[in-house]
């Protein structure tokens, strides 16, 4: 159980969380769970090639009905995915009723799939009390096959065609659709659309508010007598639907009866349209597109559907706006918009009360923008996600029955996964499934304003229903064989520690349930990815794409296999993060000593195997540090025994200095059985304790040191992390070295020559889809992970250990100096700068100098290596919503120098949370 709260600001988003969090009111029983992005997923594939994207293509998606998930502009659902509310537009111009954000396919873009369009998650509260975003439609037909020719006709070696490229923009002529939802009490959800005409004519706008059910009930012959009850939505007098669930009872939709019509159809896939085949009911899916667009009167019902929508035609002269109201509730109210303005401005000024407790005083207007956008993109970013592995391969039993292939296929190894759960997406339409380690990352900084959601996320991987019977943790749907970096158990511990310093409660029993998981994710690592026992560790591509020389998941030229110094040193991270896990719970219970120890030797066996990998009697191999270079490499062992270093100078060769722990002289006097055995160890093994530990060189307060690269060799490679002429850039630390600009690497293998070089922007290969590139953009994951060990170094060595930063600059900063100035570099990407301009907008004009676009922040996939461009997905508010912790870190830092007296040294970051 929880320890009590501690005293913590109580406004009313506070108190709605702590009412969420003890079961009182279910304030986020409804929230933007609904996707972006459905169509072109890996769930709707029932293809015999797997071929997801050509499965259920953008052009069946307005006639189809979903299998396993929902998708709308800007929309909200109930935590089942069973009653969706969301947008739909139309200019009068375009081919397609607007219900969906388009974008190219894996296949159909340049650099693979990517977004065409222009959105913003603005703002959110934790609960959903109050949310905000915007879209823009242009007032012309949408550019949808100049974005696809556009696309198709460039090379890799050339960046996207966008749809600002197009100049659908450059005369103003399109709308700003403001979107707000407000919650007067849990199941009641207010919905105001605001849209502005920024063209210089008065213009006319098809605006719907579509309410619909999922599709749950055509999977399944209507003979079952376990089939699903169809949901039904039906007029209930003026200005009212009520919609009908057999699950989630009566809802009531209410709108101004003289606002516009009331239109029905069925959420059921039209058959005639995309198969040829009669429809089975009346209407389809597709009903408000025929309705508008193609004029078909019978595609419509007044009577009844599954699916319904509010049409009201707005005429908006030039630069003025105008709003619709709906309220969707469990109450069919007497006077439901009475109180409606009153309710959503009393939700937003609570919004602003919460996020004014939270936000460090010292950070400025533009720092406090970014941060609550920052957060505003995480929250939004949490979708329903429902997939029944064994479900999907079998086939439904009102369906066809899958072709054979898909036996051999994908996911086939992963029958026990079967989730119907709300979790926090990487970018809901890029990446609109959920993806390991992402998410780990994902819970950092969410933890700081709702540390139950992310403690929950983190649990719910490690569920039974989530991890493997073998213990390892699903990767994304793509592939939930592959593997990601083991960072499970550092969030854990993270967020741990962040709910017990800035909530006053420390959830043991949470870290304990974590723990015990993980022990089984850390058996499947050694098991399955030390296959030869020498604490040398695989797995492949690791998260890192394209940053090998060769696919590191793919069969090698030749045959052989990599160790990979990354892949040992996260091991090293786990295992010190299982260690400072079971020191923690043995606080309560004295048998998690033993544990202690053994991530404490198993630890100094990986040191041995990553810095010393030949010194084992009878082994003839290279070790994994290279002293001629002063870097990690990976190396290839050849079928014959003989190893090549490939002295690629990449981010791969930094994460060693992640792994690295203190160790308190408190922690060892009140664990005496660990700090015997320690010593024990560490008096029969002298050489591991010198190699990695300095155990008998305590630091500052008498810590002591885990790390897996000691003195010499953690400065050697900070040396080169800080040369702004190889990995140090204006934006923060590259995943390629600039080195290689001059100097690509190249290795013949099997007649081939393979090639890797920087390459700051895009990938110019169609490596892992081509749409992520790790040969030389800026990283918000790592990024943020070696600023933490930068902190944790300063913590043992204090301020007499300086590093110079930049290298070649003489300018000498501790380690802790060198953390925030990483951190300021990462941060500087979003903010304003001496002449008024975001890096992270790069060159476009418009989003530079357009008052309009100019404070509204994308937060990217990764950034453009030499200028902090924003690249690849541009929602990617999951792991590069850590800027949002490293804000709160600094700011809170900056407020205590300014509060101290002069003179007077202020704590460490790392010795906070």
């Amino acid at each position: 159980m929880s320890q009590p709260s501690q005293p913590s600001p109580q406004t009313a988003e506070h108190q709605r969380l702590e009412q969420d969090r003890t079961g009182q009111r279910a304030w986020k029983r409804w929230g933007p769970y609904l996707a972006e992005r459905a169509w072109g997923t890996v769930r709707e594939d029932y293809s015999a090639s797997g071929d997801a994207w050509n499965a259920l293509p953008h052009d069946h998606a307005r006639s189809r009905a979903y299998r396993w998930n929902e998708d709308g502009l800007l929309g909200v659902s109930d935590d089942g995915g069973r009653l969706c509310l969301a947008l739909a537009l139309w200019n009068g111009q375009d081919p397609i009723l607007k219900e969906r954000l388009y974008g190219l396919s894996g296949n159909e873009g340049n650099h693979g799939e990517d977004v065409k369009e222009y959105y913003a998650y603005l703002d959110s509260t934790p609960t959903h009390s109050y949310m905000k975003a915007l879209y823009r439609y242009p007032q012309r037909a949408f550019p949808y096959q100049a974005l696809l020719d556009g696309n198709r006709g460039r090379g890799k070696d050339v960046g996207e065609y966008e749809l600002i490229d197009t100049g659908i923009f450059d005369d103003n002529r399109y709308w700003d659709i403001e979107i707000e939802y407000a919650k007067a009490a849990p199941d009641d959800l207010l919905m105001r659309v605001t849209a502005h005409n920024r063209g210089p004519q008065s213009a006319q706008l098809h605006l719907l508010p579509t309410l619909w059910f999922r599709n749950t009930w055509s999977w399944h012959p209507a003979s079952e007598t376990d089939s699903p009850a169809r949901p039904r939505i039906r007029p209930d007098g003026a200005g009212r639907l009520r919609a009908d669930h057999p699950e989630l009872g009566a809802r009531w939709l209410a709108f101004d009866p003289g606002s516009g019509e009331a239109l029905l159809c069925e959420n059921e896939t039209n058959r005639a349209r995309l198969y040829g085949l009669p429809n089975p009911s009346q209407t389809a899916k597709d009903g408000f597109h025929e309705y508008l667009i193609g004029g078909r009167q019978q595609a419509v019902r007044r009577d009844e559907g599954s699916k319904a929508a509010l049409h009201v035609l707005l005429s908006v002269p030039a630069g003025e706006s105008r709003s619709v109201q709906v309220r969707l509730s469990d109450q069919g109210l007497a006077d439901p918009l009475a109180d409606f303005s009153a309710v959503l401005d009393a939700r937003k000024t609570e919004a602003d009360a919460f996020y004014a407790a939270l936000q460090p005083a010292a950070l400025s207007a533009d720092e406090r923008n970014v941060q609550r956008q920052a957060f505003a993109g995480m929250l939004w970013s949490k979708q329903f996600y429902s997939y029944d592995v064994e479900q999907w391969l079998r086939g439904d039993p009102a369906g066809p029955a899958p072709p054979d292939e898909r036996k051999a296929g994908r996911n086939r190894d992963w029958v026990t996964l079967h989730t119907s759960d709300v979790l926090s997406m990487p970018d809901k339409w890029e990446y609109p499934w959920f993806a390991a380690w992402d998410l780990a990352f994902h819970a950092v900084p969410l933890a700081q304003i709702d540390p139950e959601f992310a403690k929950r996320q983190l649990e719910l991987l490690t569920r039974e229903w989530y991890q493997h019977p073998n213990g390892q943790i699903p990767a994304y749907e793509w592939s939930f064989s592959d593997v990601n970096p083991p960072v499970h158990a550092w969030a854990a511990l993270r967020v741990y520690q962040i709910e017990k310093k800035h909530h006053g409660r420390s959830d043991r029993a949470f870290l304990e349930r974590l723990f015990h998981k993980l022990l089984l994710n850390f058996t499947w690592w050694v098991n399955r990815k030390d296959a030869e026992g020498r604490n040398v560790f695989q797995g492949g591509f690791l998260g890192l794409d394209n940053i090998s020389v060769f696919d590191r998941s793919a069969p090698l030229p030749g045959g052989g296999h990599l160790e990979q110094a990354d892949g040992t040193a996260w091991m090293g991270m786990f295992c010190l993060n299982m260690l400072k896990i079971a020191l923690e719970l043995a606080g309560d219970n004295s048998a998690y000593q033993d544990i202690a120890s053994k991530f404490f030797e198993h630890f100094l066996h990986i040191a041995r195997a990553l810095n010393h990998l030949g010194d084992r009697l009878g082994e003839d191999s290279m070790s994994l540090w290279d002293e001629q270079d002063e870097f990690y490499y990976d190396q290839l062992r050849a079928p014959n025994g003989g190893c090549t270093r490939l002295r690629v100078r990449s981010m791969v060769g930094l994460i060693p200095l992640l792994a690295v722990e203190t160790l308190e002289p408190a922690d060892l006097a009140r664990l005496p059985v660990f700090g015997a055995r320690v010593e024990w160890l560490l008096g029969q093994r002298p050489d591991l304790a010198n190699l990695v530990s300095r155990w008998a060189e305590p630091g500052v307060g008498n810590r002591h040191l885990l790390a897996l690269a000691r003195g010499h060799r953690m400065k050697r490679v900070l040396a080169r992390m800080l040369d702004e002429g190889e990995f140090l850039s204006s934006g923060g630390v590259r995943s390629l070295s600039r080195h290689h600009d001059a100097f690509p690497y190249e290795i013949a293998t099997e007649g081939n020559v393979n090639r890797i070089e920087y390459q700051p922007a895009e990938s110019r290969s169609g490596l892992f889809g081509g749409n992520s590139n790790w040969r030389g953009p800026i990283w918000f994951p790592i990024n943020y992970l070696l600023i933490e060990s930068l902190q944790r170094f300063h913590h043992y060595y204090g301020d007499d250990f300086r590093v110079e930063c930049p290298t070649g600059s003489g300018q000498k900063l501790t380690l802790g100096q060198t953390a925030d100035e990483l951190s300021r570099r990462l941060i500087n990407l979003f903010l304003n700068d001496a002449s008024g301009r975001r890096p992270v907008f790069g060159e476009v004009e418009r989003f530079q100098t357009d008052p309009h676009w100019h404070d509204q922040i994308p937060f990217h996939e990764y950034f453009h290596g030499d200028t902090g461009a924003g690249l690849g997905a541009a929602h990617q508010t999951g792991w590069t919503g850590l800027v949002a912790k490293l804000l709160q870190q600094q700011g809170g830092r900056r407020g205590r120098e300014q509060a101290a007296p002069p003179g007077s040294a202020v704590k460490d970051i790392a010795a906070e949370s």
